[in-house]
């Protein structure tokens, strides 16, 4: 592929411009340091330029920089030299994402390495831990993409360029544009396929600070029921799947096959979760969720009384957080139904118990006391318990996402643009304020926050299992 009067092996694309591999590593670093992904709503199910874990879907800034832990010296220059993904870094470092697109085929590793000048080991690392992707054809740009971005996106997906290639040949140009990981160090790459690399993936030191057998809850031919730790996701994140509860149960049970992911509970959560043994029950317990024969309740250390009985609302279909939910009934939006059981005060945890678990300040007025309420979800959304308790007023202890929006909301009302005192009297004032929430609240807890999945059941109670007491419990008398 020509660039200008320069001829290219790869080419990577940013929002502001495509580069060519011939172009000096100088200059497109200088390029990538400066340069800032131009924030946009993603409109389609594709994946192009996208540097979004799987909570997000705003784009972030390309950054230089990257973790301690990820680095041996510094080059002349002032940039880091990347080495291995282990030891894992304390802190996440700013996301960097990368975008390719093949020129000429080859091992996929070797391609990688030459265009963003990375160490074979830290590529292997990263496609070990699932962060890097294929697609047969490039993806459609943002509506963000430069002229110049269009124009060679025209030039790779041009019909006569890919009538040529045999691979796409009975595939629908959205079915080649599909995303899929890359497995293997060696595998093939032909020319014109994309490449999207997630240069930091997001991580979890928690992982290798727990003791995954004493957390194993039950064992049986067909599933795993696991207390979760907090600080730990389910099984993995896009960029991520080593270091997931899945994996690292599997290495504690000694499986030879890894152990499959059958629900989610959110990061910042612990508690009771199901894993799959085999993928025939994994779909067995995907039913069983549907036909609504799995029970779920939850602990919840609120920050506020909450009261006893059903809370309904409805929660906004767009993958955002924080969610954002109205009491008011709107076309196209969730149900989002709890059972507040009970609701008994206790004591706020204890400051070093909080610094154990790393539970956010989020400066809520009054520490005197908390509200343990046990909750049974009877709709399952993401953030369901989370941005139902804090549209009442109860925010979580800890929850860096949804307390400080409820405290603004309590200084303010009026200032949640679905909340009890909405003020917007215009679709455009409305939208200016959904803008101004968004840029405001959205911190994601280090941890954990006072939320656990403190039961599972399902078949009447044929199956039954209990988490141990959270954590919060453990620094009251």
């Amino acid at each position: 592929m020509k660039m200008g009067s320069a001829s290219a092996g790869l080419v990577s694309i940013f929002s502001n411009g495509y580069r060519s591999l011939s172009a000096p590593v100088s200059s497109w670093r200088t390029l990538a340091s400066s340069s800032l992904y131009k924030h946009y709503k993603r409109n389609s199910k594709s994946a192009v330029f996208s540097c979004l874990s799987s909570s997000k879907i705003e784009l972030s800034c390309l950054s230089s920089k990257v973790d301690v832990a990820q680095t041996t010296t510094t080059s002349v220059n002032g940039y880091h030299k990347y080495d291995r993904l282990l030891p894992c870094p304390s802190e996440n470092g700013p996301p960097r994402v990368e975008h390719l697109v093949v020129s000429e085929g080859g091992p996929v590793l070797e391609y990688i390495c030459k265009s963003l000048d990375l160490p074979p080991l830290f590529v292997a690392d990263l496609i070990h831990f699932g962060a890097v992707y294929y697609a047969l054809v490039c993806p459609q740009p943002p509506p963000s993409a430069t002229p110049e971005q269009i124009r060679i996106f025209k030039e790779v997906t041009a019909p006569s360029v890919l009538s040529k290639r045999t691979s796409i040949k009975g595939k629908t140009v959205r079915e080649a544009q599909k995303t899929f990981r890359i497995t293997h160090v060696e595998q093939f790459v032909e020319a014109g396929t994309y490449l999207r690399v997630h240069v930091h993936p997001k991580r979890f030191p928690r992982c290798y600070e727990i003791d995954w057998k004493s957390r194993i809850i039950a064992v049986t031919d067909s599933y795993v029921v696991l207390d979760k730790p907090a600080g730990t996701s389910v099984g993995g994140t896009s960029d991520n799947i080593e270091e997931s509860c899945a994996t690292f149960a599997s290495r504690a049970l000694g499986f030879s096959t890894p152990l499959k992911t059958t629900h989610q509970i959110d990061n910042c959560t612990e508690g009771c979760v199901v894993l799959a043994r085999t993928k025939e029950y994994c779909s067995i317990f995907h039913g069983k969720i549907r036909e609504k024969k799995v029970k779920k309740l939850y602990l919840a250390l609120t920050a506020a009384p909450v009261p006893i009985g059903i809370i309904t609302h409805y929660m906004r279909p767009i993958n955002v957080a924080p969610r954002l939910v109205s009491e008011d009934f709107i076309k196209g939006w969730y149900l989002c139904k709890l059972e507040v059981m009970e609701c008994k005060e206790v004591p706020w945890p204890d400051p070093v118990i909080q610094q154990k678990y790393c539970i956010e300040d989020s400066e809520w007025p009054s520490k005197d006391r908390a509200y343990e309420c046990k909750i049974n979800l009877l709709t399952g959304r993401t953030h369901q318990v989370r941005a139902q308790l804090a549209a009442c007023g109860a925010p979580i202890v800890g929850d860096s996402m949804y307390m400080p929006a409820a405290i603004a909301e309590m200084a303010n009302p009026g200032l949640n643009p679905f909340g009890k005192y909405k003020k917007y009297t215009t679709e455009s004032d409305k939208e200016m304020t959904v803008t101004k929430w968004f840029a405001r609240f959205g911190k994601e807890p280090k941890v954990a926050i006072g939320l656990q999945a403190c039961e599972i059941s399902w078949d009447d109670g044929e199956h039954f299992y209990e988490a141990r007491s959270p954590w919060w419990r453990s620094g009251m008398a």
